[in-house]
């Protein structure tokens, strides 16, 4: 097996209601894991079955079958790392790592434990998410209470962004094409978000975003913020440099 082959990241993509060559802005914007162009390195895709948006991040068991499938193809593939195309298949972590015999890392919802452990007691970690209102404590793998209060979840729901993305990977039929996925939008939000999070909790010392979209801003956050800003993208990165 050559080298190249030996570093394919799998990666497990939405449904996506539109073909992503006809209608290019429904990948997401440049940096984000719905686009080709964010990797260096080899990757396969496989879409999800059923894995419309919506579901995902409310969270659908009947999903999981789906997810295992989707995996064995892409380790067929050649993949050596399974990742996903949205935080929330953290749901399907410990199913999918269970019936592959290749590392997997869903989320980078599973940075959090040991992000925690970076930072000193009495400093707090702000975990972004597209969605906070599914983003439950039991998503974030803390089983100690005074853990639990060192973080403070936000998320930008109700931004143009998220609204614009559900139009392109939900399940509804559309009559007209989406407005476009603009990263200056997803700018605006996530900063917004952070401002929120920082203006209630000054305890906040490094920032975990959940969505694998949001790597596209991660840099210009890290600079208006001066923050540790951790992303999907900091965990597959790691965790293709530890497999031969």
């Amino acid at each position: 097996m050559s080298s190249q082959i030996s570093r394919c990241l799998g990666l497990l993509q939405l449904e996506c209601r539109l073909p992503c060559d006809t209608y290019p802005s429904a990948t997401g914007v440049s940096g984000s894991l719905s686009q080709s162009t964010t990797f260096d390195f080899p990757i396969v895709t496989e879409t999800v079955a059923g894995a419309w948006a919506d579901d995902v991040i409310r969270g659908d068991p009947a999903l999981e079958t789906a997810c295992i499938a989707a995996a064995r193809r892409a380790v067929e593939r050649g993949a050596v790392v399974i990742t996903s195309g949205c935080g929330f298949f953290i749901r399907h972590q410990e199913a999918v790592a269970a019936s592959v015999n290749v590392p997997v890392v869903m989320s980078s919802l599973l940075l959090a434990p040991t992000l925690l452990r970076q930072l000193p007691r009495t400093a707090k970690l702000a975990v972004v998410t597209a969605d906070s209102r599914h983003c439950t404590d039991d998503l974030l793998r803390l089983d100690d209470a005074a853990d639990r209060s060192r973080v403070a979840i936000g998320g930008i729901e109700d931004g143009e962004w998220f609204q614009n993305v559900m139009m392109h990977w939900s399940r509804d039929e559309m009559k007209v094409p989406p407005p476009p996925i603009r990263e200056s939008d997803l700018e605006a939000d996530v900063t917004a978000c952070v401002a929120r999070l920082r203006a209630v909790h000054p305890e906040i010392a490094a920032l975990l975003f959940e969505c694998a979209g949001f790597p596209a801003v991660a840099p210009a956050i890290r600079r208006i913020t001066g923050l540790p800003t951790y992303d999907l993208g900091t965990l597959y990165r790691m965790t293709l440099a530890s497999v031969a």
